[in-house]
């Protein structure tokens, strides 16, 4: 199959929905990671987004919608603060969980009674989703378990010739992916943290909670089980608090002749050598911005990241750290 990467113009919207209409997929950027989408009416065209991604069948996926699409003919909207939230945050990085009205297949929430749906903000998503008009499912462009893709080149090395068409919408500005909040509740419930934090969802909604999952509990929302977002190449993860191990483990690695690089935020960096560092930055958004694109910077040049936690762990960096220990931690290896 030959995978066109184009940009997002009349031409390359009409040729998106002759692919979705006749159960294709095809990837489109939004602000926070790219999405690989397909009729979520369709089981057919939803089980072949699990296979080209490789994706466990029991990892369930989010529903895309553009701003104006009616969420009554997909979900029941019951909770008042849920519209509270969709008011403060969207269109934006957020997913809410809801009990779903059963219109699109249930190979999307892997048989829950629940649907995660999404309005990104994105314009290119934007303009995709309004050109098909149709409840899109999809999750991140990329092959299962590898970094997720913030630009068009990165889908591209994951899927060429797995998909017909790319839609090219720049990098994408927030760089992880949305938070999933559970709106099926008394009050809202964090399944996945992301740019918006359980901290903003609660000054809104009035209560929080972030969910921990339970062992042997069917998951609710993506990125709740299994490795996700990991290089293709060794990762070491260090605390914030371990940072002179971290500089030790570096040092003992590049003497040992191999191509090391430090992934770290921006104020530690002077603990390694400046040619060899991924700077995350300093911000909460850059650290965010910068993660996925700077763990697909670093396989192509190492052998080994050290990666260093950053310090500060609420609000938006409880999104950052859950990815950042996905990709580089494996089981017990976290210093």
């Amino acid at each position: 199959m030959n995978t066109q990467v184009c940009a997002i113009d009349e031409k390359s919207l009409r040729r998106a929905k002759e692919i979705i209409v006749s159960g294709g997929v095809v990837a489109f950027p939004t602000e926070t990671v790219y999405g690989l989408g397909a009729d979520a009416r369709s089981d057919e065209a939803v089980a072949s987004v699990y296979a080209i991604k490789g994706r466990p069948s029991d990892n369930p996926l989010i529903v895309h919608v553009h701003r104006e699409f009616d969420l009554d003919r997909l979900v029941y909207d019951e909770a008042p603060y849920a519209a509270k939230l969709r008011r403060a945050f969207l269109p934006g990085p957020l997913t809410l969980v809801y009990r779903s009205r059963g219109n699109v297949c249930l190979r999307v929430s892997c048989g829950l009674d629940t649907l995660a749906v999404r309005v990104p903000s994105h314009e290119g998503a934007q303009r995709f989703l309004r050109a098909v008009d149709m409840p899109i499912a999809a999750p991140s462009a990329n092959i299962s378990k590898h970094i997720s893709p913030v630009s068009a080149q990165h889908v591209y090395e994951d899927l060429r010739g797995k998909i017909p068409l790319i839609l090219d919408g720049g990098r994408c500005s927030g760089g992880i992916e949305s938070t999933v909040c559970d709106v099926t509740g008394e009050y809202p419930v964090v399944l996945r943290t992301g740019l918006v934090s359980a901290e903003m969802i609660a000054a809104v909604a009035g209560r929080c909670e972030i969910y921990t999952p339970k062992g042997g509990e069917q998951v609710r929302s993506p990125g709740m089980k299994y490795k996700h977002y990991a290089p293709r190449c060794k990762t070491k993860l260090f605390a914030a608090d371990k940072l002179a191990e971290a500089s030790a483990a570096f040092s003992e690695l590049h003497a040992a002749g191999k191509r090391v690089y430090a992934l770290c935020e921006d104020e530690v960096r002077g603990a390694f050598p400046a040619r060899y560092v991924l700077d995350l930055g300093g911000s909460e958004r850059e650290m965010a911005a910068n993660l996925y694109e700077l763990l697909h910077e670093g396989e192509k040049a190492a052998d080994v990241i050290i990666a260093v936690k950053p310090r500060k762990e609420d609000g938006i960096m409880a999104g950052v750290i859950n990815r950042l220990t996905k990709a580089c931690a494996e089981e017990g290896d976290e210093t």
